[in-house]
């Protein structure tokens, strides 16, 4: 794929209409190290931003897929059941004081990627009272790292709900960790809602998606209501492959008059990441509106690409548009690895990477 050849050729992707000419100094990522204190983490425990506003009638169905419909429907009944009592679970730190509303513990969205899941959760958090809380596997890990997992179980016992987006079993460790947690939080009255993604290539992955789920978390098993999403990625529908990189030029020159952009070279910007916990990589990216790579290539170490899931992931939360030069972000992950143990997390970052890169290509194209 050929790329642009003159700087002129790309326009302004950030959200920033007026001056667009004017020349502006980007940031540079790797010259951060941000200190995020752990009262944050709690307190940015939301849906992302891209999901601020949702709600299960903005959700739209496959008109093709009926358990997408079915789906609305039972989340509905569930927030109904959270919203049948008038104030938060109360639970002591030792014993359990009040009965728990009737209905199951928890429910988990189990699909493809690009489904809708992370929209129908975070619409169950939008229709559900406080205290409640919302945030990937990852970001939950982090927190019981940063708090200690008793301060965690304290912290989080307050909540109605909890919300798990893109739950994760390729580490025993943490999968362990997390299902102690929830257990806890079960206990306390704390209401659960979980997604995670199947591989959308296989055929029968779901029912065994769900099957991995239930086993791991063991004890919650019976707590947990699952529910199949079927359907075509959204982001995918009727759109284009990776879109072709740009030169270095261009990249540099738009990056120069795009206010609140970074500007980074890629192998520098993955070995920063090295050196920042990836619970600091939302702040890595607080205020910067779009963003910029230099020399983007295939990643060889394993260590590096789960770094670069994480980053991705709060890039998309963020819905920074990319604009990058080297090769197309499909290309970023080796087939050996798009085959291991990790594939998921590759594919959903593969994912996510293409639609921000289509975010960038779309307003650079001026095809909004």
């Amino acid at each position: 794929m050929s790329a642009p050849s003159s700087p002129d050729s790309i326009a302004t992707p950030a959200p920033a209409a007026v001056g667009s000419e004017t020349a502006t100094t980007p940031v540079a990522l790797t010259d951060r190290r941000p200190v995020v204190p752990a009262e944050r983490l709690v307190a940015e425990m939301v849906p992302p931003p891209r999901f601020s506003d949702v709600s299960f009638g903005s959700y739209l169905p496959d008109p093709t897929q009926r358990s997408q419909y079915e789906a609305v429907q039972v989340l509905e009944q569930f927030a109904g059941t959270l919203n049948s009592t008038a104030t938060a679970p109360k639970r002591s730190w030792f014993r359990r004081t009040a009965a728990t509303p009737a209905g199951p513990a928890g429910v988990y969205l189990d699909g493809g990627y690009g489904v809708g899941k992370t929209h129908l959760l975070a619409s169950l958090w939008h229709a559900t009272p406080g205290p409640k809380a919302f945030g990937t596997f990852v970001e939950l890990t982090n927190l019981v790292g940063a708090l200690g997992f008793q301060q965690a179980v304290q912290t989080l016992s307050g909540h109605r709900l909890l919300c798990i987006d893109e739950f994760e079993l390729d580490d025993p460790g943490d999968t362990v960790l997390v299902s102690t947690l929830l257990g806890r939080l079960v206990d306390n009255g704390v209401k659960l809602a979980a997604t995670s993604n199947t591989l959308p290539d296989k055929l029968g992955e779901g029912r065994f998606a769900a099957a991995d789920f239930l086993r791991e978390i063991q004890g919650l098993a019976g707590h947990f209501r699952p529910l199949r999403i079927d359907g075509q990625d959204y982001r995918h529908r009727g759109l284009p492959e990776a879109p072709p990189p740009y030169t270095d030029e261009a990249v540099e020159a738009a990056a120069g008059r795009t206010p609140g952009a970074s500007l980074d070279g890629f192998d520098a910007l993955l070995n920063h990441l090295a050196v920042v916990h990836p619970s600091r990589y939302g702040a890595l990216l607080d205020d910067v509106h779009a963003v910029f790579l230099r020399g983007v290539q295939p990643v060889e170490d394993q260590s590096t690409a789960l770094r670069l899931v994480v980053l991705a992931d709060r890039m998309y939360d963020r819905e920074l548009p990319i604009t990058a030069s080297g090769i197309p972000f499909d290309q970023v992950f080796s087939a050996e690895m798009l085959r291991g143990g990790y594939r998921k997390k590759y594919l959903r970052a593969v994912s996510r990477l293409v639609a921000l890169a289509r975010d960038s290509e779309r307003i650079t194209r001026g095809t909004v």
